[in-house]
């Protein structure tokens, strides 16, 4: 960490960062700085909702930092935390947490204190087992976790309700894994760069949008719902035919009904239905 006094120089708030804290702005942006550790004068703004301390080369953070009842938004990202400081557990109204391309392997139990977190980033660390405190958090909505090295997946991760979007790109994966089966509320899950042979049918996955599967060894598209945008190996054939025949069949569904109009009679039943769209 170096002497007293460079590490007295690296707490200073660098140029052009004190008029944001006496200007009392709510949002402070340190992201590429020369810094070492955060400044004491960052700690003392209670009032701070949004800050960014990104790619400084941070390897601890301060307990005063909890002083910091009112932050929603942190980036910790691109610095050498090698554990997540347990500081961050006790933020009541964080909201958004960024810490990735660490040196993390991990979350600490008291992570499941975080009750407001909705987007989590720890893509680019050493995780190999997916930490157990994520699944006390019902209301994580986001959750980055891609270029770590999970292989599995716990039974009990249906209990995160809340979840939309999964990121488990470049994982050591080697079967899809079964409990996202049971995550009909995801919209978003990338499981690009893994080694999974053989995806199940998706079908179940009804709140699916996007699926990104690329650069598996899977032969097959996986199966899955009308309206899902694929991203992977023979993902452009499968859109092409699907749209392809969803215009067919829109088209058959127009001719239908328009053809009772034009002859005079009566509308068979059920083409009266098609018609209104119902």
């Amino acid at each position: 960490m170096g002497s007293g006094g460079s590490a007295g120089r690296a707490e200073r708030l660098p140029s052009g960062a004190a008029e944001q804290l006496c200007g009392g702005e709510r949002c402070l942006e340190l992201s590429g700085r020369v810094l070492r550790r955060v400044p004491a004068a960052v700690c003392a703004m209670r009032g701070l909702q949004k800050l960014y301390i990104s790619g400084v080369g941070l390897r601890e953070v301060p307990a005063e930092l909890v002083a910091l009842r009112r932050l929603r938004t942190l980036a910790l990202d691109g610095n050498e935390l090698l554990e997540v400081p347990e500081v961050l557990c006790f933020l009541p109204c964080l909201a958004h947490l960024y810490l990735g391309r660490n040196g993390l392997q991990g979350l600490p139990p008291a992570f499941a204190r975080l009750q407001s977190l909705r987007c989590l980033w720890l893509e680019g660390n050493f995780v190999a087992r997916f930490p157990r405190a994520l699944l006390c958090l019902p209301s994580l909505q986001s959750l980055q976790l891609g270029d770590n090295r999970l292989a599995h997946l716990p039974a009990a991760l249906p209990r995160m309700a809340g979840l939309r979007g999964l990121w488990l790109y470049g994982n050591r994966f080697e079967a899809f894994p079964p409990a996202l089966l049971h995550m009909a509320q995801l919209r978003v899950l990338d499981l690009d760069r893994n080694r999974i042979n053989h995806f199940p049918d998706l079908t179940s996955l009804h709140s699916l949008r996007l699926l990104c599967y690329d650069h598996n060894p899977a032969r097959a598209p996986p199966r899955t719902g009308p309206i899902v945008r694929l991203v992977g190996d023979g993902a452009r054939e499968l859109m092409e035919a699907r749209c392809q025949s969803l215009q067919a069949q829109q088209e058959e569904e127009e001719a239908a009904a328009e053809a009772p109009q034009a002859s005079g009679s009566p509308p068979p039943e059920g083409i009266s239905l098609v018609a209104q769209g119902t």
